[in-house]
């Protein structure tokens, strides 16, 4: 009995050993399978060339259509904000950051319709002296056609990749305008566009301070000059008297890293860490501290996000935010906090690829979180297209009498909150407390 006991168990732990390591042998082989190049670039060139030999319209496509199709696939497959980049966007992302191409001088972007069903291309913006400005082009502005082809199923890309173009050359766009519920035509002359990163409440260079001598500037994005350009302001309004400063950083898309930390270092001492990125290869693994230099440690500042705020601007947030150098005031910030590493490749093309990501100097991550502002104040759509449309300077001949009033009335809560924050802080500081201080007080997060 016992022996056949010690046999059964034996041919037991036998059996269960043949199971378990047969399924760690599969286990082993499918690990191999999938990380065997070769056979996987087999399969890969198997089907480009199924492909060409038996799809119906295959004399159409060509391999390297084929082949930039896969890559833009792959690619994107990994994140959002990786990407497959034609030579042509890639030299379009190039001007971008630049800061001149030739063009019409609008922003755009993708908004939800009014009826709540669809989305279109919106003008959010139109740029002072450009040729959408002098035609009447105005925020709130519906994209429908451009050079007479809908825009319907557009994206942002799309759309500026046609209105871009050779200065001098014309390009022809139908709006449709909600207020009046009309389509018009409007042919377009391009022109040089420059774009300035930094400029002040009334989209100029101006920059001038109220009667408390709190100034305000306006990041649109983070190009190879912003960090020089904001300097040129500061310093313009501290020659006038500057005593508080309101960043303004709401539906700034990001940009360069390096811009982020210039920016940042601009109010901080020497050697405060402003953001670290953390990756698989050591060489994308850094510490970016301030230089200290033209640094303005006790120049109280209110930063203003919103949900459009993202990547290097949530790094200037959550940086001055963090080490108690600024009050954020707005809304929740998108959460873009990866780095993306521009890679160009041999034929003109490139690879935007997610390498990093960044943490606050308290080793907060920003990605898919974003930052919480110190002081949340909301706005809604109805009442950021009014102001838009009454800092744009366009004509109301167009609006009815209703959106006439409601652009006329149009106030920026953000921005009085902020100016009001600011005035308390100086008031604190005439009795003699430093700024730099309250600023630390008054921005201690929420809930702590």
């Amino acid at each position: 009995m016992k022996r056949r006991f010690l046999l059964g168990l034996l041919l037991a732990v036998l059996g269960l050993n043949l199971l378990f390591g047969t399924r760690l042998y599969l286990s082993h082989a499918e690990t191999a399978a999938k990380e065997n190049a070769y056979e996987n670039i087999e399969l890969f060139t198997r089907v480009l060339e199924t492909i060409r030999q038996n799809y119906v319209d295959g004399g159409k496509i060509s391999y390297q259509q084929l082949i930039q199709a896969a890559l833009k696939g792959m690619v994107s497959s990994l994140d959002p904000h990786s990407e497959f980049m034609e030579a042509r966007k890639y030299d379009d992302m190039r001007k971008d950051t630049e800061g001149a191409f030739g063009g019409v001088g609008i922003v755009l972007s993708v908004r939800t319709n009014s009826s709540g069903k669809g989305m279109s291309l919106t003008v959010s913006e139109t740029m002072e002296l450009s040729p959408a400005s002098k035609a009447g082009l105005a925020p709130g502005d519906r994209i429908i056609k451009i050079n007479g082809q809908s825009t319907e199923k557009f994206n942002l890309d799309d759309a500026v990749r046609r209105l871009r173009g050779k200065p001098g050359t014309d390009v022809t766009v139908t709006i449709f305008r909600p207020a009046t519920e009309q389509e018009q035509e409007m042919k377009l002359t391009r022109d040089i566009i420059k774009v300035a990163s930094v400029r002040d409440q009334n989209g100029r260079g101006e920059y001038p301070l109220d009667e408390n001598k709190i100034g305000y500037v306006r990041l649109r994005q983070f190009g190879e000059k912003t960090s020089d350009e904001l300097e040129l302001a500061v310093s313009k309004m501290e020659r006038a008297g500057l005593k508080g400063l309101i960043i303004d950083l709401r539906d700034n898309p990001g940009g360069l890293l390096d811009q982020a930390v210039k920016v940042s270092e601009k109010f901080l001492p020497r050697g405060q860490l402003v953001v670290s990125t953390e990756a698989r290869q050591v060489a994308d693994i850094a510490k970016y501290t301030a230089s200290g230099r033209n640094a303005r440690p006790q120049l109280p500042l209110v930063i203003l996000v919103n949900g459009g705020s993202a990547s290097a601007s949530e790094i200037v947030a959550g940086c001055l935010q963090d080490v108690k150098r600024a009050v954020v005031l707005g809304e929740q910030t998108f959460g873009k906090g990866s780095v993306q590493s521009i890679l160009p490749l041999s034929d003109g093309s490139a690879l935007r690829l997610t390498t990093a990501k960044y943490y606050t100097p308290s080793h907060k991550v920003i990605h898919e979180k974003g930052i919480t502002p110190d002081v949340i104040v909301t706005m809604s759509a109805d009442e950021e297209r009014f102001l838009a449309i009454k800092r744009s300077g366009a004509p109301l001949d167009a609006l009815d009498s209703k959106d006439r009033e409601q652009v006329a009335k149009a106030r920026d809560l953000q921005l009085d909150r902020a100016t009001d924050m600011l005035k308390g802080i100086l008031l604190y500081d005439k009795q003699g407390k430093p700024a730099g201080k309250v600023t630390a007080q008054v921005a201690e997060p929420a809930g702590k």
